[in-house]
């Protein structure tokens, strides 16, 4: 019962950018067209709306949208599943590194 309240983990983009030197699981939730205008070159497009049939590999899943609500709905529903989720705070509209598409 306890852990029905239990609270998300999140990180920081900075964090993230600090993780992405290792390979790890990230999931972009924004529609195709958001990620095709700009992405993190690690992360799979997942969109929201299709997140409860993801079926991957690793336990361990970080996900991002494009200010941190999406990713946040994506992660309660991964947690369910059994993943090991941690959302990104600020999202895509906080991320100053490199990305792939778009004219970031």
């Amino acid at each position: 019962m306890l852990s029905f309240f239990r609270k998300t983990p999140s990180i920081s983009i900075t964090e993230l950018s600090k993780k992405l030197a290792k390979p790890i699981t990230l999931l972009d939730v924004r529609t195709p067209q958001e990620y095709q205008s700009g992405h993190i070159k690690q992360a799979k497009n997942v969109p929201l709306t299709e997140i409860g049939r993801y079926s991957g590999q690793d336990s361990k899943v970080y996900v991002i949208c494009q200010s941190g609500m999406r990713s946040r709905q994506a992660t309660k529903i991964l947690n369910k599943k059994g993943y090991d989720v941690t959302n990104v705070r600020g999202g895509m509209s906080q991320w100053t590194g490199y990305t792939v598409g778009g004219m970031k």
